[in-house]
């Protein structure tokens, strides 16, 4: 068995609901308890989005450590890893595209970037990036570190389609749209799957970030202005309900990973 779930529906309805979530909690945290949207934001020369970052990259850290060390797939740790790999990128992607001044666009072309290049020497290192080998330290480590940068992208992206005239909810039904494209080409063609297994990954990153935003932005922005943390709270205690009710299960190796 690998040491990543089973990849059935229930796990892309959570994976959706954790990015929303790693949507409202990263902001929780860097605009409204350390105030990066106030009028006094950094004169104390703190930098929330930063902060933020260092806090939640921290708790990564930990998390993806004892996650490796584990000697078995368990649900509870690999989705609290999941939700602060989320967290950790949408403060992230806001420090780069807001306070570094990169931009929405060119934060999100070079995050792409990023991934694109763990990928690239994930599949050059071990032969292969399917989730079904991920059984061993070595695996899980690229495997971490291309889910990070895939949710720092999609905060990006998320960002970059909301502002770019789309709106929360026109960049919702968007990404929205482009999975039910993927789920399509999964269902009625032969089309690879490990490449739509991280197309999809990708994609329901930005579109829980914008129907995060959407829930806690102020109405004026097009939001629904939702306390940020009453809407992370919620969005947790569904994720919890729906692992208790969920089949939540490791999937199964292949052959070539096992003997490795």
């Amino acid at each position: 068995m690998t040491k990543a779930p089973a990849v059935t529906l229930g796990f892309w309805i959570i994976k959706i609901l954790a990015t929303t979530l790693g949507e409202t909690g990263g902001d929780s945290v860097s605009m409204t308890w350390l105030g990066e949207t106030t009028t006094t934001a950094g004169q104390a020369g703190l930098n929330g989005y930063l902060a933020g970052t260092l806090i939640f990259g921290a708790l990564l850290a930990g998390l993806v450590v004892v996650q490796i060390r584990a000697r078995r797939f368990n649900a509870w740790l690999y989705w609290a890893t999941i939700i602060a790999s989320t967290t950790a990128g949408t403060t992230l992607a806001d420090f780069a595209d807001r306070s570094l001044g990169i931009g929405y666009l060119g934060g999100s072309l070079l995050l792409l970037a990023c991934v694109l290049t763990s990928l690239f020497v994930w599949r050059r290192t071990l032969g292969s990036v399917s989730v079904d080998t991920v059984v061993g330290p070595r695996q899980e480590v690229f495997y971490w570190v291309t889910i990070t940068f895939s949710q720092t992208l999609g905060t990006a992206l998320g960002d970059w389609a909301a502002d770019s005239g789309l709106g929360y909810l026109g960049g919702a039904a968007a990404f929205g749209s482009a999975l039910a494209v993927l789920a399509a080409l999964y269902a009625m063609t032969r089309v690879n799957r490990v490449v739509l297994f991280w197309a999809a990954f990708i994609l329901t990153r930005p579109l829980g970030a914008t129907v995060g935003d959407f829930f806690d932005k102020p109405i004026a922005h097009g939001g629904l202005q939702v306390s940020r943390p009453l809407a992370s709270l919620i969005l947790a205690a569904v994720i919890v309900a729906l692992i208790l009710l969920l089949p939540q299960r490791a999937g199964r190796a292949h052959a070539a990973a096992r003997e490795a």
